[in-house]
């Protein structure tokens, strides 16, 4: 038996498999770089990161209470975690190992699963998530479906909210500065004195005018944004054996601006997302077994009030989407032997999409009405997956196997305005599997190998979609699509030692399937959805490591030197099916990327203090853009565009003045670069988009040179 309520904590902390409490934090590891923290993604169990079988990056909370970043979007693109397309402010495509979401970041048509708290986010837009009140974040690289199902073909990142089991006490922090941005974000985490309750609460808002772009740009007009949030949880120890957890979350951008592909000055969004989750932890008397019932809602809207005044002669193009969802994940996991542990899953979901659109011409003109951008469509979902881990030589080997059987069935549903309706609906199911093992060679040096096979199935919109997209092009479904799939080999070593960890990986990624809008001709404005029956193949190296060099060097005194370094080289990245292109490299992905962070810094002194300054390289990137070019930019409308790699250093420095009352301040692109992660037509002369495909300007750059002062009061 458990002897009190705190030893009943910590060991539910341990065997549940939550994403929840990965690890228990307490207010210095804000201070404190994690080298080598216990992940949950992978296996849906705790293990630690130099033990998984696949390469996990973590980004932990150290890293996010420095970060400058205003959306989880831009905090991943500082640690080089993969491509992002950071299109608008709220809004944002994703790449992983040539694996891709789709430009509006809906997680239905995503080959990258984003999950919030282990289960799915229902948005793979992660411009509209705040990282103010996020504990952590884990990114399983490769395929997961064995755990997590459709979607996680090139990989899983796995938001990890803050509750009261890894966050004590609480914290204020304001924030103003260019282009008049303006935020706050507040935070308490209690526990009760016996250890029965545990209760969080957080919230942020923020706003933004229109920002400048860097050296020979203009004011960026429409790239203003409004954002608030809130989330709270509370736990209940109910007995020695059994837990229960309950959160909610609301988070999203508001009034933001959309310039896209024609630099639009009038189109506007609100993107946002609500959940909640409520968990059962249970675990008998011996520790056995133990399992976690996790069931959830969500409901992601996505409300476009877009406007093409020069292309498609709209005053307003109001397309409103509503994903909700609502599932039960249940994981029994059991100790067979001393040495063998087996995970057993059974997944249900069911979600609804709902969209609307209507059209409104300039100066009251009719305008004939178009379907929305995604048909309506239901969904069932089951799954039933295991994973059986095996332990060999005194734990020193680990040896996993698992798979998963998934069934499914797409709805059509009544859309407006679509002729020629699809009826009924689509069956589909698949068996996939995933196997690997890791070796500790000796005190320093962890090997590890992994396989696997990931898949999509397709969306009612792919099979029976007829939509005229906001440009006026038109886009159509087909019939009898078949699921993307994919499969991965991924070898690996962890290096590390006590103030050290590198994590090097070499992977190939083959996907198959993949479905494509493609051109009926080079110059078609007309497309349709196919299978692309040419394999993407992706090969590649990639780099996780952070370094603790005061402890390196053996400084004596209170000087802290932290050193993180990230990145990726695809050093082949091909696209089979692009035999008619002018290029065969896969598009929207970086064909090296890094981030370097060095934070230097005292702790045990007057005034506490640190600088950080990151380096973020954004690398090669091939791509056939939306965007229309003045003639001479181009040889063709579907010609494929390589953008050249560029830097951006960002700059921190933070000291605490009075007791828990820090101020600092920020610099983001220092040197005032004026580039775009993908935008071939930035606003810089000589100007290349074409003024009569325009809605107001002449190029889309990323934000100039910024720079914020705060302060934040812990309590």
């Amino acid at each position: 038996m458990f002897t009190n309520k705190a030893a009943v904590i910590n060991a539910m902390v341990l065997v549940c498999s939550s994403p929840l409490w990965a690890e228990e934090v307490k207010r210095s590891d804000e201070d404190s770089l994690l080298l080598d923290p216990f992940v949950v993604s992978a296996s849906a169990r705790n293990e630690e990161l130099k033990k998984a079988t696949a390469m996990v990056q973590v980004i932990d909370q150290a890293q996010i209470a420095r970060s400058s970043a205003s959306d989880v979007t831009s905090l991943l693109a500082e640690n080089a975690v993969g491509f992002f397309s950071e299109w608008t402010p709220g809004q944002t495509s994703i790449n992983i190992r040539g694996a891709a979401t789709d430009g509006q970041g809906k997680d239905f048509k995503s080959q990258v699963l984003v999950l919030i708290n282990g289960r799915r986010a229902g948005t793979a837009n992660l411009s509209k998530i705040s990282p103010s009140n996020i504990y952590r974040i884990e990114i399983v690289r490769g395929p997961a479906s064995v755990i997590y199902g459709s979607q996680a073909i090139g990989g899983v990142i796995n938001i990890i909210m803050k509750n009261g089991h890894n966050t004590e006490g609480g914290k204020v922090t304001l924030k103003g500065g260019s282009f008049g941005m303006a935020s706050g974000s507040g935070e308490y985490g209690w526990q009760s004195k016996d250890g029965q309750f545990t209760g969080f609460f957080g919230f942020n808002t923020a706003t933004q005018n229109d920002y400048k772009a860097g050296k020979g740009g203009g004011t960026q007009h429409n790239t203003s944004w409004k954002r608030h949030g809130f989330d709270g949880a509370l736990s209940w120890q109910v007995d020695e054996a059994n837990l229960i957890d309950f959160s909610i979350l609301k988070d999203g951008v508001y009034d933001v601006g959309f310039r896209g592909s024609s630099a639009n000055y009038s189109a506007k969004e609100d993107r946002y997302n609500t959940s909640a989750d409520l968990i059962w932890h249970h675990g008998t008397e011996d520790d056995r077994l133990r399992w976690k019932l996790h069931n959830y809602w969500l409901e992601d809207i996505d409300d476009f009030k877009w406007a093409s005044p020069q292309t498609a002669k709209t005053s307003l193009d109001h397309n409103k989407r509503k994903l909700t969802a609502a599932g039960l994940k249940f994981q029994p996991e059991v100790d067979l032997t001393s040495s063998n542990t087996l995970l057993l899953g059974v997944d249900f979901e069911k979600n609804k999409l709902r969209s609307t659109r209507h059209r409104f011409g300039l100066n009251g003109a009719p305008m004939t009405q178009v379907t929305p951008f995604d048909n309506n469509q239901r969904e069932k979902m089951y799954g039933l997956y295991f994973e059986d881990a095996q332990r060999f030589l005194d734990d020193r080997l680990v040896f996993k196997a698992g798979a998963r059987y998934t069934d499914g069935k797409t709805y059509y549903d009544r859309t407006p305005y679509l002729k020629n309706q699809l009826t009924g609906s689509t069956h589909y199911y698949k068996t996939t599997w995933s196997t690997g093992l890791n070796f500790e060679a000796t005190d320093w040096l962890n090997l590890k190998a992994s396989m696997g096979t990931g898949f999509r199935a397709p969306t009612a919109s792919e099979l029976g979609a007829d939509y005229t997209t906001l440009a006026g092009s038109q886009i159509y479904g087909t019939p009898g699509l078949k699921p993307e799939t994919n499969k991965q080999y991924e070898f690996g070593a962890v290096f590390s030692g006590n103030n050290w960890l590198v994590d090097v990986a070499y992977f190939e990624n083959r996907i198959k399937d993949r479905i494509i809008t493609k051109p009926r001709s080079n110059n078609s404005n007309i497309s349709d959805y196919v299978n692309n029956s040419d394999e993407v193949i992706v090969r590649g190296l990639e780099l996780n490591s952070r370094f603790k060099m005061h402890e390196l060097l053996g400084w004596q005194n209170n000087w802290q030197w932290d050193v993180e370094a990230n990145g990726a080289w695809n050093f082949h990245m091909k696209d089979k099916g692009a035999k008619d292109r002018n290029t065969d490299k896969v598009q929207r992905m970086y064909q090296y990327q890094a981030a370097l962070t060095h934070r230097l810094g005292q702790k045990e002194t007057t005034y506490p203090w640190y600088v950080q300054v990151t380096g973020i390289l954004r690398g090669p990137v091939w791509y056939d853009t939306e965007e229309k070019l003045v003639a001479g930019a181009e040889p063709y409308s579907n010609y494929i565009h390589r953008k050249s790699p560029f830097m951006v250093w960002n700059l921190k420095g933070e000291v605490e003045v009075y007791k828990n009352l820090s101020v600092f301040t920020e610099v983001n692109n220092v040197f005032n670069k004026n580039q775009h992660p993908l935008f071939i037509a930035i606003d810089k002369k000589p100007y290349i988009l074409n003024p009569s495909a325009s809605n107001g300007g002449l190029g889309t750059s990323m934000m100039g040179r910024a720079i914020y002062v705060g302060s934040t009061y812990r309590f």
